[in-house]
């Protein structure tokens, strides 16, 4: 792996030389991953001018969660007590006195007071923003970053489906969201990759519930979000049952009409696709039945070492998808008192000679009554 962090390094040197800057440090946990393989905590980046450097402020401990560096990088402890405590600070007095004359740092993840330390220790050194560079690098995945995010939804669909086939009546939103983030450990998941969101009765379809003391009931919609970490990249699947009978006259329509939406968002990924085409293709129909106004902002975004990435599929998104871009489709409707739909899977936009679309979260999405 190493030529690949090596090459992903380049391209960014490559980018920051355009741009006039000799030089880059990186401080954002998820792009020091990318660029490193690993991200110890409180550790960052120096790109050039000569070697390349990670700086730490202690240690790596060696914890799994935190990925694993590239051994041809350079590894900078700092000693106890140094001078200089913060390592974005000592990256920049490196680049100082390795004869860089500017330096390209990530200033949308500075503090005003970081931003001014690093200042202070060169004042002669041109600090420049480097932006959003590396997250536009992040956004194609290689074949190793989709084999990583397939596993995840796997490990995902794993979890979801033992809960579907527990006991649910009688246990709280809680308790179940406990139970799924403990199973996608048990099968090989670093963690859950974002807060597990159970909503029952009332609080099925809402987006991003937080789990409650609600007890789950007999007829009641029971919406369920989760996700898996797997070696930094993290999957996400939503879905949507009903409890203990036959579902309701309201409960099938309104669920054949979000999975109506979140079909027609599948179906509009394609590379040279507009994001906000595919925010419309899913939205257009939720509108057309009414249900405008209670829509989320967004459709879905991309995912990978975080599970918010861009691309973001919204009505304002400016851009086009490229193949082997991993996004979710998400559409949900919320009826207040009543409760809601959800359905969200985690997708790699592939061009159609390739198959189209490859669906990497496979739990299925018929409404089942458990």
């Amino acid at each position: 792996m190493s030529e690949v962090y090596a090459d992903r390094r380049v391209r960014l040197r490559d980018r920051c030389a355009a741009a006039g800057s000799t030089a880059a440090l990186v401080s954002r946990p998820a792009n020091v991953r990318y660029l490193a393989g690993g991200s110890p905590p409180g550790s960052v980046l120096l790109l050039g001018p000569g070697e390349d450097a990670l700086l730490c402020p202690v240690a790596p401990g060696g914890d799994p969660a935190d990925g694993r560096l590239d051994e041809e990088l350079r590894l900078t402890v700092l000693p106890a007590g140094a001078a200089i405590g913060d390592p974005a600070v000592a990256a920049v007095d490196v680049a100082r006195r390795a004869g860089a004359d500017s330096l390209a740092v990530e200033e949308h993840h500075l503090t005003v007071a970081r931003h001014r330390a690093m200042g202070s220790v060169a004042p002669r050194l041109r600090l420049a923003d480097l932006a959003g560079a590396v997250e536009q690098l992040r956004i194609v995945k290689d074949e190793d970053e989709i084999a990583c995010l397939r596993i995840a939804a796997e490990i995902a669909d794993q979890a979801l489906g033992e809960l579907l086939e527990s006991i649910l009546v009688g246990r709280t939103e809680r308790h179940l969201a406990l139970e799924l983030e403990r199973r996608l450990v048990d099968h090989g998941a670093d963690g859950a990759a974002f807060t597990t969101s159970v909503g029952t009765g009332p609080n099925s379809g809402r987006g991003g519930h937080r789990p409650s003391d609600r007890r789950v009931e007999e007829g009641d919609f029971l919406s369920v979000c989760l996700g898996a970490n797997y070696r930094g990249y993290r999957s996400e699947i939503g879905r949507t049952f009903v409890i203990g009978t036959t579902p309701a006259d309201w409960q099938i329509e309104l669920y054949d009409l979000v999975f109506a939406a979140q079909r027609a968002g599948r179906e509009a990924l394609a590379p040279g696709a507009e994001y906000r085409d595919v925010d419309r293709a899913a939205r257009q129909i939720l509108a057309g039945a009414g249900h405008g106004e209670a829509l989320s902002p967004r459709t879905g975004h991309g995912v990978g070492l975080e599970i918010d990435e861009d691309p973001q599929l919204a009505p304002s998104a400016m851009g086009k998808l490229d193949a082997c871009v991993p996004v979710t489709v998400e559409p949900g409707v919320h009826l207040p008192g009543r409760g809601g739909v959800r359905i969200d899977d985690t997708l790699v936009v592939r061009q159609e000679a390739d198959g189209g679309p490859e669906l990497l979260t496979i739990t299925t999405k018929e409404l089942l009554a458990l």
